[in-house]
């Protein structure tokens, strides 16, 4: 049986508000093609197929024209899709009556049956007698009766393949959209959240070692998951934050022979780029040399996206637009600038401070962290409880001023 695995493609996804419709276009048709030329039998998509679970209507168009196109050219093909984090589980379920007569099987939530899981309702059928345990995003309401978020997925798991094992099912594949503990989170990137939810990550071996093969998704770097080579991130087609950068795009290829899984990942060379100069934040003077280094052109459709860090140590309102003029004739297109100031702690450590880090700072903090920088000593005690109490006037005056 040959499989293709993939997950998190966040169909409507905006980029620093560069729309990313055409990206995604070209990844699915680059699908399509890929699967036509590997003789493909099972589409694996892991989750989060939306950015968010009110997508856009050409978001939806592109999703169920993917569906339309690959069914009408590859006769034969099974799909079964998964709910994400970032999915409405019941906007796309709903059409699941119409999609089920092109092959197309939808697990978006958990069903009850009786007032007990209807695990029958996430065990799929698949070619040679196999089935696929279909785990949707799992919320703890989801769960069986455990004493933690981990072993409730471990038990529904293992519910599910005692079930399918029951059943005479083999092979047994299982997908699921979770954070494995130990697995690479990318460093910075808030589109990929450490733990889903508020909810800790779930111990590796939550899924039997007779399951042939798991396909994962939420985490969108391709990985597999601890030892185990047949338990895998596919990652995302494309990279979701400047933080994944260094990730390398790609969809999983899984061929089940007998007792045998033979895995490999088929790269997908994304059709934007990303770029982030300089490699770590710089002054301004040294930022607009190495963009005055960067190919002149036409900043079109497929232009990289840029990111500039730089690196300030007073206000400076006229960066942006020193940057941008810089800009103005280069192949680029200015997505992100991450300015940085290295703040001196009380405790005498420097450190970078961010711009969001800067907003959510206390002012008085900060005007301690400036002082120190200036006078090489900490601020008086006397003119720290006096610039306490005007900061505290100031704010007192403009809430009055808005009421």
């Amino acid at each position: 049986m040959k499989i293709i695995h993939t997950a998190d493609w966040h169909l409507g996804q905006t980029f620093y508000n560069y729309d990313r419709s055409k990206e995604h276009a070209l990844f699915l048709d680059w699908l399509c093609s890929l699967i036509k030329e590997r003789g493909t039998e099972l589409l694996l998509i892991a989750g989060d197929i939306f950015d968010n679970p009110n997508p856009s209507a050409e978001a939806q168009r592109i999703y169920y024209s993917f569906l339309k196109k690959i069914t009408a050219e590859n006769d034969g093909l099974q799909i079964i899709v998964t709910a994400g984090n970032h999915d409405s589980a019941a906007r796309i379920e709903a059409p699941s009556p119409l999609l089920n007569a092109f092959n197309v099987h939808v697990s978006g939530v958990v069903h009850y049956k009786d007032g007990e899981i209807d695990y029958d309702s996430m065990i799929i059928p698949i070619a040679n007698n196999g089935c696929c345990l279909a785990v949707p995003y799992l919320r703890y309401s989801d769960l069986p009766e455990a004493d933690s978020y981990s072993e409730g997925v471990a038990k529904m798991y293992s519910n599910l393949y005692t079930r399918a094992r029951e059943k005479g099912y083999n092979p047994i594949i299982s997908m699921g959209h979770l954070q494995a503990s130990g697995a690479e989170v990318s460093v910075g990137d808030s589109s990929e959240h450490m733990v889903i939810g508020g909810m800790e990550g779930v111990d590796t071996g939550f899924c039997a070692d007779g399951i042939a093969y798991t396909a994962l998704g939420h985490l969108h770097k391709a990985q597999r998951v601890g030892k185990r080579d047949n338990v895998r991130y596919s990652g995302s087609p494309l990279p979701m934050s400047f933080a994944e950068l260094r990730n390398r795009q790609s969809v999983t290829e899984v061929v089940i022979e007998g007792n045998s899984c033979n895995i490999e990942k088929i790269p997908f060379d994304t059709p934007v780029k990303l770029l982030s100069i300089p490699e770590k934040p710089e002054p301004i003077d040294v930022v607009l040399d190495e963009i005055s280094r960067l190919p002149a052109g036409e900043a079109g459709d497929y232009a990289p996206y840029l990111e500039i860090k730089v690196l300030v140590s007073t206000v400076d309102p006229t960066i942006r637009q020193r940057i941008e003029e810089a800009l103005a004739e280069k192949a680029v297109r200015l997505a992100n600038i991450s300015a940085t100031s290295n703040i001196t702690r009380e405790d005498g450590e420097c450190r970078p401070m961010t711009y969001d880090e800067f907003k959510r700072a206390e002012p008085i903090e900060l005007i301690k962290e400036i002082y120190k920088k200036g006078k090489g000593e900490t601020m008086p005690r006397h003119l720290e409880q006096l610039l306490t109490e005007i900061i505290k006037e100031v704010k007192n005056e403009n809430l009055g001023n808005k009421r």
